[in-house]
């Protein structure tokens, strides 16, 4: 995989073709790992993240779940919320898709951005059950940006949520599930680079990515 310095000035179609494999596996009707990539970058701006962590960051987001895809399990498009079998089942996704980015070639960054992604501000997430500052800045942006990404969108056991009753949620979660700090700064972003009208676009991610 390409390293911040040498990247060019938008995602490589390989990388791309994967993220949307992931996605479609998932049964998102649209770019969900990108969405994820453009709040998270968004969000880290706003920490005056290093512009080759924001680079790793929106790398993990767009493969966040290869995990997943590689497990190839059937119940992750059942019409039906997951039993407790296939719950723990899915709880391997983070190691396994550290593994496979890993394999693939991914920084040790990515990887490990991939491996915590669902880890919780209040130690209860997974795989590691890591807590608070723990936790990278970037994972903890992820983690957030994904759930908002979510619950923002009609999935096949629930319906979408609103930005008003979604933004409550992250609210109401904050220091459970999110960094307080974190939910502070994502409510700071204009709302336009995370409405559901907002154009999805790899170049819009992809601006700063020198190494310094």
């Amino acid at each position: 995989m390409q390293n911040p310095a040498a990247a060019p000035s938008r995602f490589d179609e390989k990388l791309l073709d994967l993220s949307t494999s992931i996605d479609q596996f998932e049964g998102y009707a649209y770019a969900h790992a990108l969405s994820i990539a453009l709040i998270a970058d968004a969000v880290a701006k706003q920490f005056n993240l290093a512009p080759h962590d924001r680079f790793f960051m929106q790398q993990a987001a767009l493969v966040h779940d290869i995990g997943e895809m590689i497990m190839a399990r059937d119940y992750i498009k059942a019409h039906r919320r997951l039993t407790d079998d296939e719950r723990i089942d899915l709880q391997r996704h983070p190691v396994i898709g550290e593994q496979e980015t890993a394999r693939r070639g991914f920084s040790r960054g990515v990887q490990l951005l991939v491996r915590w992604h669902h880890e919780w501000w209040n130690g209860s997430g997974y795989p590691d059950a890591i807590e608070s500052s723990q936790i990278p800045l970037a994972a903890r942006i992820l983690r957030l940006a994904d759930s908002y990404s979510s619950i923002t969108v009609d999935r096949p056991w629930r319906p979408a949520m609103g930005a008003i009753e979604a933004k409550q949620f992250l609210i109401d979660w904050a220091g459970i599930e999110f960094d307080p700090e974190v939910v502070r700064a994502f409510l700071s972003v204009d709302e336009s680079v995370y409405s559901p009208s907002a154009p999805v676009e790899a170049e819009a991610i992809q601006t700063e990515h020198e190494a310094r």
